[in-house]
């Protein structure tokens, strides 16, 4: 009987030694194994193919990862997105980065890891759609892009939908830049996903994320990431690092997925905010937003200008710094008027919000005539606004007072501006207010109301 024992002690042993090599050996292997590897099978579209979301009325489906990445990139850009799985492109303005494979985010590294069988290739990225701006740069962190045989992070968080990795340095805090670098880069960047993107945000500023959060939630079902304040390690099956910019609030929509015009995005904002009021011909009574500016470029004779615009049977709103500070209603109040009128600077782009078919009038300040073309007047008849100028003679800026009508100042601007922007800006941008000749000014407004049909 002892022997009897003794043998089935003996016999099971080898089986328990077999049992603890097998758990010794799949205790090393997970240790050591591919972070994508672990989670790309998890992710219901990693390999591009088509998937679906449950939604409360049924099923929704989704254009393949694959498709939607191509469409970001053209050429030879996009030759290489699909040999490769990765691509950048990089102009003047912006440079972008297109992965349409896993890739492991250390946001605490500000690190984007893309596995590759390749020799191990560095690049950077900071992405924000003014590249040729250093001043601007200098508020944009740089994102690190390792592409390549690497030593990989493990995921902490997967996600599966793309991330889309951009700042929210560089000017924010001026409504024209945050519109023009990047509102409008993330339409032509991320409207063609419809929503099924994750936002990652280095430089994070919270005022802004909220400023600008109806916009945000319409662009992506989730809950944006603050790079920073995260720290983790986020798993995506694709991403985009970088937006894509066109020209000064400006979209080509020969350029854009999906063809999307300045029209459409108009359209967006109007869906985003819930405006009312497409064409300008739902107006009853004629409404005139006049921007008013506290300091530079400031209209002196503020009040006169409304009594005369009261007097053309406008219904005047005098639009303040503090007024215009809440975007989800003062786009209401725009949405509302005919005509907008503002001297060169950030709040007129505010004509955004304008229904179409609305007069938008620039006051031209001395020495700014080419900004304001450039930067308001061609847009504007894209957005399908009717645009006019006001271009101030010398004697209705501050300056004429200070300089007197021989100085280089009021006789040459041009001058005053090869001495470089800084000398430049510091004399028209920042150093005149403006008197305005109210019998001139009449005029212009007149050709307003004619182009309201009034």
């Amino acid at each position: 009987m002892g022997k009897e024992s003794s043998r089935l002690v003996l016999g099971a042993t080898p089986v328990v030694l077999l049992l603890v090599i097998f758990l010794l050996y799949a205790a090393y292997f997970t240790s050591d194994v591919n972070p994508f590897d672990s989670w790309k099978d998890h992710l219901s579209n990693w390999n591009g193919s088509p998937y679906r979301r449950n939604v409360d009325k049924g099923v929704e489906v989704v254009e393949p990862l694959e498709f939607t990445m191509r469409r970001l990139v053209r050429g030879e850009d996009r030759v290489q997105l699909e040999t490769t799985g990765f691509s950048c492109h990089s102009d003047l303005h912006s440079e972008v980065c297109v992965a349409k494979k896993p890739v492991i985010i250390d946001n605490n590294a500000l690190t984007a890891y893309l596995q590759s069988s390749q020799v191990q290739v560095n690049h950077t990225v900071r992405p924000y759609a003014r590249k040729e701006d250093e001043t601007a740069m200098e508020q944009v962190s740089s994102v690190q892009i390792l592409n390549g045989n690497a030593s990989l992070p493990a995921c902490q968080f997967t996600h599966d939908v793309p991330a889309v990795v951009f700042s929210s340095g560089g000017y924010t805090g001026n409504l024209f830049h945050e519109f023009n670098e990047l509102i409008i880069p993330l339409f032509i960047t991320c409207y063609h996903f419809k929503s099924h993107l994750q936002f990652v945000i280095t430089d994070f500023k919270p005022w802004w994320v909220t400023k600008y959060n109806q916009i945000l939630t319409h662009l992506s079902k989730f809950e944006v990431i603050n790079a920073a304040k995260d720290g983790g390690v986020h798993c995506f099956p694709g991403v985009v690092i970088g937006l894509k910019y066109h020209d000064n609030l400006a979209l080509s929509p020969t350029e854009i997925p999906g063809g999307y015009s300045m029209f459409d995005f108009k359209h967006f904002l109007r869906e985003t905010y819930n405006l009312k009021i497409k064409n300008v011909s739902e107006i009853e009574k004629p409404k005139l937003l006049l921007i008013s500016r506290p300091k530079t470029r400031k209209f002196m004779n503020e009040d006169e200008m409304v009594d005369m615009m009261e007097e053309l049977g406008f219904e005047v709103v005098v639009a303040t710094p503090n007024r215009m500070s809440n975007l989800d209603k003062f786009a209401e109040v725009l949405n509302s008027c005919s005509v907008m009128v503002g001297a060169h600077g950030a709040g007129v782009t505010n004509t955004v919000f304008l229904p179409a078919g609305a007069v938008m009038v620039q006051v031209v300040p001395l020495g700014l005539d080419w900004a304001s073309t450039a930067y308001f007047g061609g847009p504007a008849k894209e957005m399908g606004m009717h645009y006019l100028e006001y271009k101030i003679e010398p004697t209705e800026s501050s300056l004429f007072k200070e300089y007197g009508p021989d100085h280089p100042v009021i006789s040459d601007p041009m001058s005053i501006f090869l001495k470089g922007y800084n000398a430049a800006r510091a004399t028209y941008v920042d150093g005149q207010n403006l008197m305005i000749n109210l019998v001139r000014f009449r005029e212009t407004l007149e050709k307003a109301k004619k182009f309201l049909g009034r």
